[in-house]
């Protein structure tokens, strides 16, 4: 029983009984729908919610919708013209050069001077594709593929009444990962994984139907899920019954900022979409904070709905990982061991591939069936750099770029030069590799804070006067295996945290149910990898005797 003089507040009407508690006021958990409207709290807080979460507006007011449509039409356009520019001529490395450049006239040395002006004064505040650098920047990042295909992967975020202003489709869904088998698959069996599939999809997935991957890069997360889970309750877990707040605070504060919704429907065909903020994607492109989007768009992706920035950041990241790529390979290289090792990047360190929850054969796939993309992708990049170039006679042919032959190439193992790369190296990224050396070199901490400071002016994605010192040039001198072995040691490190805690989410986000579904079909394609090769390795084993006794027949003739 209360005392006399300390009356509960209910009673002496301090506290409006109705009002949420404090606790609900201050629970990212909790989602601004689920406050009673009628509260004075509601009332008062709810101009300040809006802001704090981007919700200000109805997704029933027609004019904010109207003004969406033409938002995602106008992404749409800007990703179909820098397609079709990609698809125009793609007979000869001439032009393919010309539509990364913008200059069907522009010789090799123009090229490389208008690449490392617009690298050197990189401007990451813009907000239109007129603002890019020139008007077919960054086209190498648009593969063509199947005009039929891409209608309908278009048609995909148009479902979404959710604003999206960047978009791709990944993976073995979209980029076949072995040889056309030629195999024919029924109905029935087509419909297990995609209800009602149109024909350009069973033609692009060659009779073996997969998930198809997508990312959509909003602006606003909460807000974004909010109207989401108006539209497509179903794609989400019970987590959502805990409001909008609640998946953004899960999408955000935990893992590399990315929420998945796997196995749903739709118009027909089975997808797995991944939501991010531009924000988020936009920082690990430039600066490599996580590595697990940046590593994703390493490898040839379908864009579907294209933004200026993040179209700028993407370039920056591709030639990051071409640098990365040459500091961890010997001056003589192949395409394949180039491009293996590109694609190779964002596997360090994620725990997937210590698990047998991967084809160990992955990266190879992926390249070996995939090498006109890879092209198409980093060629213009290969001839920006001044330290790399193709070795090879069949460089020269002019159709070269659909020969699935690997081709040769050199780079300049100059410790200035090389030095010039680990300088234009990722800002956390290259900190990290830094902070190794500084280990390395038992490099006194007084000195390397002044070193560390001195490179703190520079923006975090900003070139400009950024040539390698005395320190940069002593680390690219180092020792190749163990340069080697330090930069992969980085990369771990860089990916290994996100892509744990990405993973351990996942009954989270998904359900207990879509997530063991999940790893089964990811623990079939390790074990069909694992035959694979074993069949390969039985069949090299039975060719050999035979070539022996073939010898010896000769001999024995003689």
């Amino acid at each position: 029983m209360a005392s006399r003089g300390v009356l509960p507040q209910v009673l002496t009407g301090r506290l409006n009984p109705r009002a949420p508690s404090l606790l609900a006021r201050a629970s990212p958990f909790r989602s601004q729908a689920a406050l009673p409207t009628s509260s004075l709290y509601y009332q008062r807080q709810a101009a300040v919610l809006r802001r704090r979460y981007a919700t200000a507006r109805d997704d029933n007011d027609a004019a904010d919708q109207a003004k969406d449509a033409r938002g995602g039409s106008e992404h749409e356009d800007a990703a179909n013209v820098a397609a079709d520019t990609a698809s125009k001529d793609t007979k000869s490395k001439q032009a393919v050069l010309d539509e990364a450049f913008g200059s069907s006239a522009s010789s090799s040395t123009t090229t490389l001077d208008d690449t490392s002006d617009w690298e050197t004064n990189v401007n990451m505040n813009i907000d239109s594709f007129k603002q890019l650098p020139h008007p077919n920047f960054g086209v190498n990042q648009f593969i063509p593929f199947d005009p039929e295909f891409r209608e309908v992967l278009k048609q995909i975020p148009w479902e979404f009444r959710a604003p999206i202003r960047y978009a791709f489709a990944y993976g073995s869904g979209v980029f076949p990962q072995s040889k056309p088998s030629g195999k024919v698959i029924t109905d029935e069996e087509l419909r297990k994984i995609h209800p009602k599939a149109p024909e350009a999809v069973k033609r692009a997935q060659d009779g073996t139907p997969k998930m198809i991957d997508f990312i959509f890069g909003v602006t606003h997360t909460q807000h974004w899920h909010s109207l989401n889970m108006k539209q497509h309750r179903h794609h989400y877990s019970a987590l959502a019954s805990l409001g909008s707040g609640a998946v953004s605070y899960v999408q955000d504060k935990m893992g590399a900022g990315v929420y998945f919704n796997p196995y749903v429907i739709v118009n027909g065909i089975l997808i797995k979409y991944g939501v991010v903020q531009l924000d988020t994607l936009e920082r690990d492109l430039t600066q490599w904070d996580t590595l697990y989007l940046a590593g994703r768009l390493h490898k040839p992706v379908k864009i579907l709905r294209d933004d200026p920035k993040i179209r700028l950041a993407n370039q920056i990241n591709l030639l990051s990982a071409l640098r990365t790529a040459l500091l961890l390979l010997p001056p003589k290289f192949t395409e394949d061991e180039l491009f293996a090792t590109i694609a190779g990047i964002s596997y360090l360190g994620d725990p997937r591939m210590s698990l047998p929850t991967e084809n160990p054969s992955k990266v190879k796939n992926i390249v070996g069936n995939n090498m006109t993309n890879f092209r198409r992708l980093y060629l213009p990049l290969i001839e920006t750099l001044p330290n790399v170039e193709y070795n090879d006679a069949s460089a020269t042919e002019r159709d070269w770029i659909y020969n699935d032959k690997s081709l040769n190439l050199v780079q300049d193992m100059d410790p200035v030069k090389r030095g010039n790369m680990v300088r234009r190296l990722p800002k956390a990224f290259r900190s990290k590799l830094y902070f190794e050396y500084q280990k390395k070199f038992a490099i006194p901490q007084l000195d390397f804070n002044k070193m560390m400071e001195e490179s703190q002016n520079e923006d975090a994605v900003s070139f400009k006067r950024r040539q390698g010192g005395g320190f940069e040039q002593r680390i690219a001198s180092d020792d190749p295996a163990e340069l080697r072995k330090q930069v992969r040691s980085v990369i771990k490190q860089t990916i290994n945290w996100p892509a744990t805690t990405q993973s351990l989410k996942g009954p989270l986000t998904s359900g207990f149910k879509r997530t063991i579904r999940y790893l089964s079909e990811k623990m079939d394609k390790y074990r069909q990898g694992k035959d694979a090769e074993k069949a390969k390795t039985a069949a090299a084993a039975e060719e050999k005797p035979i070539e022996k006794s073939e010898v010896d027949s000769k001999v024995e003739k003689k």
